[in-house]
């Protein structure tokens, strides 16, 4: 009989799923926070504590990023675990997901292995949706899919580049990072990933990206200088920007990224790309340039019509986007993120009616797109049709329990069911 199987012989015999364990959270919960997982250990019969010591007997491992501390080392309660166990403590090491394995079969409420779209992941983890193409696009995290280009992705993969990412902006050194994961490898089987996603990261902050406007660093996503010639630029970095940083090799090599083509040789897709590097790093004039340059030479690009509308909006050309969103959508008609954006666009003129039809659009051709929605309720509630926004908002919610809108989604409906209730009996 499997462990699964008997742990759900003992919930069917009363038995509580989590008796006699003593339980302690590291790291942060994707779920929920620390106080409300405390409440759920209680709820299943074991007992919650904060530490470790010879008495815990379950130490619950959180997935959003990795328990590491802010200098890179694992968390404490995780090397407290070890050495207990090194002196032969009994006490056993799982993921979130695995310990919600044991508490769903009475409570199937809580879900981190959903996919969720860059919106949601944006509001979730407090990330730019252009950082999340952007590390699309470096290979640092890959969609499990795409529905009409719209790409979907795990929660957990996500917050680990985000928290590996933090790091290294903090100063950590890769190699003690690296080491770090490798002890957590002790634990969890899912390490090569995390792995893969420090060293393109550590990559990342060895290369300059150099252009006709000067120099970028791709990590943070600025430029570096604006003026003054190639080597004043290097010789000044050396010694101001990078003073004391390692790589794995202990010193920092700086590599010039490839020549830039010439303007008659330049592809549609080379100037795609290069507006790409610009709206990372937040030149979005630049950026727009570049995406213009790329469409003259192929016009049904939808996507740069997508990343240019992006480009004139944080530029302050809320009005050229708009026209730029519709150029996308003309192109291919179910794209269904450009559709959203008309929406939100819409929404910001005041355009309520209008907004709301494109949201509608996209919830035709994706009818399980949650960012549409909860956009669409948010709409109706904004025109004052609540009844027809509850059915949207309690969709949401199925694709989406954790994150601040699931929270203004519940928020809603608690409002409207308080609504009926006083009108009901008043």
């Amino acid at each position: 009989m499997t462990e699964t199987q008997e742990q759900s012989d003992q919930l069917l015999e009363g038995s509580p799923a989590l008796q006699g364990e003593r339980v302690v959270f590291t790291g942060t919960l994707a779920c929920m926070t620390h106080q409300k997982a405390w409440e759920f250990v209680e709820l299943h019969g074991g007992q919650a504590a904060q530490h470790v010591s010879r008495q815990t007997t379950l130490l619950v491992v959180g997935e959003e990023g990795w328990p590491l501390e802010a200098d890179g080392s694992p968390s404490v309660n995780l090397s407290q675990a070890q050495e207990l166990i090194a002196e032969g403590v009994s006490i056993q090491i799982i993921k979130e997901s695995d310990w919600l394995a044991l508490i769903e079969l009475k409570d199937p409420g809580v879900n981190v292995d959903q996919l969720y779209t860059p919106a949601m992941l944006t509001q979730m983890l407090n990330v730019p949706v252009t950082t999340i193409r952007r590390w699309e696009r470096q290979g640092l995290i890959k969609p499990v899919r795409k529905i009409f280009r719209l790409p979907y992705f795990s929660f957990q993969e996500v917050a680990s580049v985000r928290r590996l990412s933090a790091l290294l902006e903090s100063g950590v050194n890769p190699r003690d990072l690296e080491n770090s994961l490798q002890h957590l490898g002790k634990f969890f089987n899912e390490i090569d990933q995390p792995l893969s996603q420090l060293t393109l990261l550590s990559q990342d902050a060895q290369l300059l990206l150099k252009d006709e406007h000067g120099l970028i660093d791709p990590r943070r996503g600025q430029r570096v200088f604006d003026f003054g010639t190639e080597e004043t630029q290097l010789n000044e970095l050396t010694e101001e920007e990078l003073a004391g940083e390692e790589s794995y090799e202990g010193t920092i090599e700086f590599t010039e990224h490839l020549k830039t083509p010439e303007f008659q040789d330049r592809s549609a897709d080379e100037w795609f790309q290069e507006g790409c590097r610009f709206l990372d790093a937040g030149d979005a004039k630049s950026a727009i340039e570049a995406y213009r340059m790329a469409l003259l030479g192929h016009p049904d690009m939808p996507e740069a019509h997508l990343h240019l509308a992006e480009a004139l909006y944080l530029n302050g050309n809320t009005e050229g986007a708009l026209e730029r969103y519709y150029a996308a959508v003309e192109w291919d008609h179910d794209y269904i993120e450009a559709w959203t954006q008309l929406g939100c666009l819409h929404n910001e003129l005041g355009e309520r009616e209008s907004a709301l039809h494109a949201f509608e659009i996209a919830l035709s051709v994706h009818p399980d797109y949650p960012d549409a929605h909860l956009h669409i309720a948010e709409m109706l509630n904004q025109l004052n049709r609540v009844e027809e926004a509850v059915p949207h908002w309690k969709v949401y919610l199925e694709f989406d329990e954790m994150g601040p809108w699931a929270e203004l989604a519940r928020q809603r409906l608690q409002e409207y069911d308080t609504e009926e209730l006083e009108q009901q009996f008043p």
